[in-house]
């Protein structure tokens, strides 16, 4: 059976799901993360509910079928069903590596207490962080346990390229795909990304567990 990482791994090459307007449905890679990952014209739920729920659920929701995992009644009713919460619907990108050293002089410190770094030590495994003079940038294996990466640039520092040299040197730290989650309204931050060479392959909402 097709694993969330094997679906993961396919779309860093480059390989999707059938564009036929479908949804599969997996389970969870770990208790943490359920969700839903939205490519072109096909979705993968993942989570450990039964997917019968899920395919009864979606075809009550009166929309596009194309849509119809993104829609706010579906993802309400899947918090529900799992007593979850969701922030956001992010953009996913995927970088490749790059060969060679970082570009930029990064330090990387044990313990920071950067809030980047506290927030990804609450939804990513083996987390790891740089900093950079008006920068940090993180590492962490987070959903199905793919590398995933997250900067922050000082106020007083943006504008000047810094984002694009951070998430550039991220993928010369790395011998596997890198994965961002960037908010969609957060047009900055999906440029600067896309301009380090990052490739979109869908969206993503992850229902998190209530604290």
């Amino acid at each position: 059976m097709e694993t969330l990482r094997d679906i993961l791994d396919a779309a860093a090459r480059g390989v999707f799901p059938p564009a036929d307007g479908g949804t599969t449905v997996v389970p969870q890679h770990s208790a943490r993360d359920a969700g839903v990952l939205s490519f072109t014209a096909h979705s993968v739920v993942f989570t450990d509910e039964d997917p019968r729920w899920v395919h009864e659920t979606l075809a009550a929701v009166e929309c596009d079928r194309l849509a119809a995992t993104m829609n706010p009644r579906f993802l309400a009713a899947f918090m529900e069903r799992t007593g979850r919460t969701c922030e956001t619907v992010d953009a996913v990108l995927v970088g490749s590596p790059l060969p060679g050293g970082p570009p930029l002089a990064l330090r990387q410190i044990e313990d920071a207490g950067h809030p980047r770094a506290v927030y990804a030590r609450r939804r990513r495994d083996d987390v790891r962080v740089w900093t950079v003079e008006g920068g940090v940038l993180v590492l962490g294996r987070g959903i199905a346990g793919r590398l995933e990466v997250s900067v922050e640039v000082d106020e007083e520092v943006r504008h000047r390229g810094l984002g694009r040299s951070l998430v550039t040197a991220a993928r010369h730290l790395v011998s596997e795909p890198l994965w961002a989650q960037v908010t969609p309204g957060n047009a900055r931050s999906a440029r600067a990304f896309q301009a380090a060479g990052y490739r979109p392959v869908g969206a993503e909402a992850v229902l998190i567990a209530r604290r």
